[in-house]
C-alpha cells in the first residue's frame, strides 16, 4: 500500500494531460451502454461516486438506464481532527450532501432512468473488515446485463482498494463489465512511474452529463470547502485535487465481462494445482524439458548475480536458475504451487520463495539490483495495464546490462485478454536490445538487454 497525504502537492492534473491522459483510448457510449440495463456504482464514501463516475451515472439515466448507488459509508473520518464536528456530526452532513448531489445527477423527464441511492453506514476506514455486507448489498442489485463500476483496487486508500476487489469478483462471477474510477491515484501516482494507466479508457462527458457532475462536485461542500476556519477543519479536496475531476471526462480501468486479470492468479491457479500436482506437467513433458533447456542454453553468461523469476510455479525453472546464479528470488502466486517449489529447492539456502501477485505485490528491490529477470509463462495472466507496470517494475530492478528473459506459448489463451505474442510486443517497448530470439510454432523465446548507461 502507498502512503500518502491529502495534504501533499501531488501530481497536478496538467501532468498528467502532458503526458498523454487525454490520449488513451475511447469509451464509446453507445458500445457501452448498449446491452445494460443497470449500472451499480459501488462507492466507499459520499463523493467518491461524484468525482469517478459522476458523468457515467448521468449518461446512464438519460439513456433510460436504471443506477444503483451503494454508499457504503458516510466519511465520518474525513476531519478526525475537527473541533467544531464530531464524527457523527460529519457523517450526518455528508448523509444530506450525498443526498442532493444525486438529485442533481437525476435528469428530468419521464423516459429518464431512476436513480437508488443505498446507503450502508458502515464504519468510515474499517470496510476491510464489513465485506460480508458488502458483498451482500452488492448482490442484491447484480444481475444480467448490468455494469458495476467502483473504486480502483490499486488506489492507495484501503477502503477503495476493498471495494474495488469486492466488485471484481461480483463482476466475473455475473459476466458483467467492471469500470473502476481510481481518485487518490491521481494525487500519488507519477504518469512516468506507474504506466498502466495507458491501458485504460477515457469517457468523454457529453455537455449535460458535465453540467450534472459539476453540480453533483458542488454538493460535497465539506469536502472541497473549509469546514471552518479552525484547525482540524482545513478543505480536504482543494482545487488543484478536483482539476483531476473536471476535465469533462472521466477514466476508467475496464475488465471486459470472460476477461479475468491478476486479481483472478491465486485462486484460479491454486485450484487447478490442488486437481493436479503437474497441470503443465513440467516434470514428464518432452515439449516443457526441452523448452526449458533452450532457455538455459540461450541465456547469455554461465553464472549471474541477483536473480528473479516471475511465475515460478512448482519450481523446476527454479531449481535449474539457481544453479547459475548467486541468489535467486522466485515468485508465483500460487501458494500451492510454492508448496512443492520449497521441495525441488530445499537444499538451496541462496534461493527465495516468495508468494505475491505482481504488479501490486511487486517485489520490493533496489533498483538495478538484479542481473537477470526470467518472465516465463505468465505475461498472458495478466491484464495489459498489470503487464506493462510488470515490465516497468522488472527494467527498474534490472541493472545496466542485465537481462529480461521472456518465454510464451503462442496458441490462443482462453478467458484472459493477451497471447503470447502480444505480451513479447509489449516488451518490446522498453527499448531493450534483443540478443535472443527463438521462434518456434508453439513458443516464442526472447532475451533482452538493458541498455548500458541505463540506471534503475
Amino acid at each position: 500500500m502507498v502512503s500518502f497525504t491529502h495534504r501533499e502537492p501531488g501530481t497536478c492534473a496538467a501532468r498528467w494531460q502532458q503526458a498523454g491522459l487525454e490520449q488513451i483510448s475511447a469509451l464509446e457510449p453507445e458500445k457501452l451502454f448498449n446491452e445494460t440495463t443497470s449500472v451499480i456504482v459501488l462507492a466507499a464514501h459520499p463523493d467518491d461516486e461524484s468525482l469517478g463516475a459522476g458523468g457515467l451515472i448521468s449518461m446512464a439515466l438519460e439513456r433510460g438506464i436504471k443506477v444503483h448507488v451503494i454508499a457504503c459509508s458516510f466519511g465520518e473520518a474525513s476531519h478526525p481532527d475537527s473541533k467544531t464536528h464530531t464524527a457523527a456530526q460529519l457523517a450526518s452532513l455528508r448523509k444530506a450532501e450525498l443526498a442532493q448531489a444525486m438529485d442533481r445527477l437525476q435528469p428530468q423527464g419521464t423516459h429518464a432512468g431512476r436513480l437508488h441511492l443505498h446507503c450502508l453506514g458502515l464504519g468510515d476506514g474499517q470496510l476491510e473488515t464489513q465485506q460480508e455486507q458488502i458483498r451482500a448489498a452488492l448482490e442484491q442489485h447484480a444481475g444480467e446485463g448490468c455494469l458495476i463500476a467502483s473504486t480502483y483496487r490499486g488506489d492507495g486508500h484501503p477502503d477503495h482498494e476493498i471495494l474495488g476487489r469486492i466488485a471484481a469478483a461480483c463482476a466475473a462471477a455475473h459476466g458483467a463489465c467492471h469500470l473502476e474510477f481510481p481518485i487518490w491515484y491521481w494525487h500519488w501516482a507519477q504518469p512516468g512511474r506507474q504506466v498502466g494507466w495507458k491501458h485504460w479508457h477515457r469517457l468523454a462527458l457529453d455537455a449535460a452529463s458535465a453540467k450534472a457532475k459539476g453540480r453533483a462536485l458542488e454538493a460535497h461542500r465539506s469536502q472541497t470547502l473549509p469546514l471552518s476556519d479552525l484547525p482540524g477543519d482545513e478543505v480536504l479536496l482543494g482545487a488543484g485535487f478536483m482539476r483531476h475531476f473536471t476535465q469533462g471526462a472521466e477514466i476508467f480501468r475496464a475488465t471486459w465481462p470472460g476477461h479475468k486479470d491478476a486479481a483472478s492468479a491465486p485462486a484460479t491457479f491454486d485450484e487447478l494445482y490442488s486437481q493436479r500436482e503437474d497441470p503443465w506437467e513440467y516434470r514428464s513433458s518432452r515439449y516443457e524439458q526441452r523448452k526449458q533447456q533452450i532457455l538455459l542454453a540461450s541465456l547469455p553468461r554461465e553464472r549471474y548475480g541477483a536473480v528473479l523469476e516471475l511465475g515460478c510455479s512448482i519450481g523446476v525453472q527454479s531449481a535449474e536458475l539457481a544453479r547459475r546464479c548467486a541468489t535467486l528470488l522466485a515468485v508465483d502466486a500460487s501458494a500451492t504451487a510454492l508448496a512443492q517449489a520449497r521441495d525441488a529447492v530445499a537444499s538451496m539456502d541462496h534461493v527465495t520463495l516468495l508468494q505475491a501477485t505482481v504488479p501490486e505485490q511487486f517485489p520490493q528491490l533496489e533498483p538495478g539490483s538484479v542481473e537477470l529477470v526470467v518472465l516465463s509463462e505468465i505475461g498472458y495472466f495478466l491484464a495489459a495495464d498489470e503487464l506493462d507496470q510488470v515490465l516497468a517494475d522488472s527494467a527498474d530492478a534490472l541493472a545496466a546490462g542485465g537481462e529480461l528473459v521472456l518465454c510464451h506459448w503462442l496458441h490462443p489463451i482462453e478467458g484472459w485478454p493477451l497471447d503470447g505474442e502480444a505480451v513479447h510486443r509489449m516488451a518490446s517497448g522498453l527499448g531493450f536490445e534483443r540478443i535472443v530470439e527463438h521462434r518456434e510454432a508453439d513458443f516464442l523465446l526472447e532475451i533482452l538487454r538493458k541498455p548500458a548507461g541505463a540506471h534503475g
